[in-house]
């Protein structure tokens, strides 16, 4: 395993001449999700032979966020970057330095791209920010210019809710409001951050982590990024249009009790669930059903005691 104290930080940053929006795309903030990486090394790499050139405005690639994540092959190194994402003036692990320097190059810039991938087979999907709002959970201002490039980006799902429903999730387990608000803070990861710092973020979901094409959507995504955001001279992509998207809303956020709660079927991210239908058993043997009819979303068997073990969605005609 290696140490972390030989381990470093690195991004690469390309700058046009002419002045525009500060881009970052980053890959490998989970170390198992190494799509990103491979497709953010492949755009260098063609930016080096000069097949791309930025000519406008400024570009961070970060192609491995988490180095201790990414060289022991795991989602985490001592913790879950993307989650509780601040700056920490006493550090406590390796996370927490890395989200020293991230939390400001982050804050540089005005929009992110953020690459992953996840567990069980299923379609590449984006997730999105809150509608414009003044409220205390997630203000924001961009919606419009979020949802854009999110609809640019080459997928036809888009999911919407995180932080309003990991909210919910917590205020129904908790009456102090001293403590909610700590707790509140573990939701908060890379997009969340750079919304709080008045940019927008995109978090694209590229496929299962090894699934070939995975690459292949970051790739295509990082590019169209680029030409929407016009900082390389390209044409700008393809609006998806209403027909062809699926926009869901995620709705409730459900945790294992018991590290042996099992699913009662081998549930994979979007697969559709009626109300009452049975989701898995807790230890004990007590079903656990489905709530109302929706789609399940992140479902990890492998999830430890009192951690997201899956989600629910509803459809939103609104997106």
């Amino acid at each position: 395993m290696n140490s972390a104290n030989q381990l470093q930080l690195k991004s690469i940053q390309y700058c046009g001449l002419n002045s525009s929006l500060k881009l970052i795309v980053t890959g490998a903030v989970h170390g198992n999700e190494t799509c990103g990486t491979k497709a953010i090394l492949r755009v260098i790499q063609e930016l080096e032979d000069g097949k791309l050139l930025i000519q406008n405005g400024l570009v961070t690639f970060v192609p491995v966020t988490n180095p201790l994540a990414y060289a022991i092959g795991e989602r985490a190194g001592e913790r879950n970057l993307n989650r509780d994402l601040f700056p920490n003036s006493d550090p406590q692990n390796f996370e927490d330095r890395v989200a020293n320097w991230l939390c400001p190059l982050l804050a540089q810039h005005d929009v992110l791209l953020d690459l992953h991938s996840f567990n069980a087979a299923s379609e590449p999907f984006v997730m999105v920010g809150p509608r414009n709002n003044d409220g205390p959970l997630e203000p924001f201002k961009h919606e419009e210019q979020e949802r854009a490039l999110a609809r640019r980006l080459g997928v036809r799902r888009f999911v919407d809710g995180w932080l309003r429903t990991y909210g919910d999730g917590v205020q129904r387990r908790m009456s102090d409001s001293s403590e909610l608000q700590t707790v509140l803070r573990y939701g908060m990861g890379t997009t969340e951050y750079m919304r709080s710092t008045g940019g927008y973020a995109l978090t694209l979901e590229c496929g299962q982590h090894n699934d070939p094409q995975a690459p292949e959507v970051a790739y295509r995504a990082i590019l169209n990024t680029l030409a929407f955001l016009g900082l390389i001279d390209a044409p700008t992509p393809e609006l998806i249009a209403p027909e062809n998207m699926e926009a869901l809303s995620m709705v409730a956020v459900y945790d294992k009790q018991h590290a042996d709660d099992t699913f009662s079927r081998n549930w994979s991210s979007f697969d559709p669930v009626k109300q009452g239908e049975e989701i898995g058993r807790r230890i004990d043997g007590t079903p656990v059903l489905a709530e109302f009819d929706g789609r399940i979303l992140f479902p990890d068997s492998a999830a430890g005691a009192n951690s997201e073990w899956y989600y629910l969605t509803r459809p939103n005609p609104s997106f």
